[in-house]
């Protein structure tokens, strides 16, 4: 508060509060089948708290958009984008697994969000948020543990002594033998065939209750992308006589019946690229190796590409919610002249 007058939101904030809006609600739509479909009695309470976020976050972000005078954004709805009576789609394996990869990006998402706050209660919200998100990460983690699902990334040799770099192909070794991944390289490399692999199975799923033929198409290609992506980066590793962690294709039914909306499906397709894009600019600043950098640039402009022809199957289908947008001066400028 300044001067007893609540302090203006920033466009940094906006943007987030914004675009979580859309995240969860479109979470809760998931989230709420995935609870309806659930059999395992040890992972139900991991989605019930999972749902349970995503209703606190929307309440509380109606509640700011309320408080600012600003329109709540449409989002997602139950009623519209989910048939809770559909048959289960995916195994209980895979709701683990995806609520475990969705709270490591929730919590890198939410340090963002926080990181960019600048008013009190928007900042003590995502304060609340990343805390929320860890307690739900530690969930999904230690049942992955104890189930003997969690993928643990490969183990390297005990550093006995530190060294520093003498031979430019260190970096710069673009053709022939090259030097074995470091430890960045490789983390970056097996959480992006995690992503992949937890992307091909959920567009897998997402394909077959499609009802748009873009749609389905548009799943489909990114499949193949995922798939191509995987046995690029599992090269990677091979190469360094590395394991390459498993996929997830067999945790999907064989279920063809209507159960989200193709909006729904398009959006959560969309976010996920958004990110692939964003981990893998990471991988290029966390890998010394010229070859991996190069690798990574050219595995972006396909997903950019890919991303660019999902927005134009949003946009003709009017399912594309334009987000807050500077005022265009330009067009103002214009009208006052013709009034």
């Amino acid at each position: 508060m300044e001067n007893g007058k609540q302090i203006r939101i920033t466009s940094v904030e906006i943007a987030q509060l914004w675009s979580q809006y859309l995240n969860d609600s479109g979470s809760l739509c998931i989230l709420a089948y995935f609870l309806e479909k659930a059999e395992d009695e040890e992972i139900k309470p991991v989605i019930e708290y999972a749902l349970e976020l995503s209703k606190k976050h929307i309440e509380k972000l109606v509640s700011i958009f309320t408080e600012e005078k600003y329109a709540i954004p449409h989002g997602f709805k139950i009623e519209q984008d989910v048939d809770l009576t559909a048959p289960r789609l995916y195994s209980d394996n895979y709701v683990l697994n995806f609520i475990h990869q969705m709270s490591m990006i929730g919590l890198t998402t939410y340090s963002a969000s926080l990181s960019g706050s600048t008013r009190a209660d928007i900042t003590d919200f995502y304060t609340d948020c990343i805390s929320e998100t860890m307690q739900l990460f530690r969930m999904a983690k230690d049942l992955l543990l104890s189930k003997g699902l969690y993928l643990r990334s490969p183990y390297l040799p005990n550093l006995e002594r530190t060294d520093f770099v003498k031979k430019q192909r260190f970096v710069w070794d673009l053709i022939g033998e090259k030097r074995p991944l470091v430890a960045s390289e490789i983390s970056n490399l097996f959480a992006n065939i995690q992503r992949n692999a937890l992307g091909a199975a959920t567009l897998a799923g997402f394909c077959q209750v499609a009802q748009d033929k873009q749609v389905k198409q548009f799943c489909v290609r990114g499949i193949e992308i995922a798939k191509k992506h995987i046995k690029l980066f599992g090269t990677k590793f091979e190469e360094s006589y590395l394991p390459v962690p498993t996929t997830w294709a067999t945790e999907i039914t064989n279920s063809t019946v209507y159960t989200f909306s193709d909006k729904l499906m398009m959006f959560f397709t969309a976010a996920l690229i958004g990110l692939s894009i964003g981990y893998y600019g990471t991988g290029i600043a966390q890998s010394p190796r010229l070859d991996i950098g190069v690798m990574y640039n050219r595995l972006m402009a396909e997903i950019q590409l890919y991303s660019e022809d999902g927005s134009n199957i949003m946009i003709k289908n009017e399912w594309l919610e334009q987000p807050p947008i500077a005022s265009d001066r330009d067009e103002l400028a214009k009208a006052n002249l013709n009034s």
